[in-house]
């Protein structure tokens, strides 16, 4: 599905204005690509082999794959990423294994420079971090904005004096590391998708 990244932006995302249009966000959602899909295309054979070395180490514990599979209300989930980017090689795969755990969660990615104009809306502290998750509602409404690392990881950063660099990806994350950051998200998902449940407006629609 949709593999049209350098046909060049459309009116709507040309046009996109600050913010963007639904529309402008669903197009960009539709041109972006699933996880194989994106690894594949913009990942050299040593990229998706970190990439797959952390997805291995990714385990969801029985109480998370549960709540997961409670998530009933579809909810787009667009990730802006960069193959290379050491910070997406040990968080991105996390996204992959909440997707695989429940039809609710429809995830694509876009590479950071593929889209510009629309990139240039997910920025983090003035910057264009990665990797950012943007999350909608089924109609495209913006939800929420989550990056480019947890809480768990800037503390893990901060205890090591690391700074704001970008980590290489070589190294996959210790075990202690991927725990938290895979609970942080969660615990973003799991927010979006309660906001979507609680939502006035979706519940006239659906009726629960």
């Amino acid at each position: 599905m949709s593999m049209r990244i350098d046909a060049g932006p459309s009116a709507a995302i040309a046009g996109a204005g600050a913010p963007p249009t639904a529309a402008a966000w669903e197009e960009t959602f539709n041109r972006a690509l699933p996880y194989a899909a994106f690894l594949e295309r913009h990942g050299t054979a040593d990229q998706r082999s970190r990439w797959q070395a952390v997805e291995e180490r990714v385990v969801l514990t029985p109480a998370q794959k549960a709540l997961l599979a409670t998530f009933v209300r579809r909810m787009p989930v667009l990730v802006l990423a960069g193959a290379w980017c050491g910070d997406c090689v040990n968080q991105c795969p996390i996204f992959a294994r909440f997707a695989a755990a429940t039809p609710a969660i429809e995830l694509r990615f876009l590479d950071r420079d593929a889209l510009p104009e629309m990139a240039a809306h997910l920025r983090v502290c003035g910057g264009q971090r990665v990797p950012v998750a943007a999350f909608f509602s089924e109609d495209f409404t913006p939800v929420l904005a989550f990056g480019d690392r947890t809480l768990s990881a800037y503390r893990i950063a901060a205890a090591a004096q690391t700074g704001a660099g970008c980590p290489s990806g070589i190294l996959p994350p210790a075990a202690d590391a991927l725990t938290l950051t895979t609970a942080d998200w969660l615990d973003q998902f799991e927010r979006v998708q309660l906001i979507l449940r609680l939502s006035g407006r979706l519940r006239q629609l659906h009726g629960d």
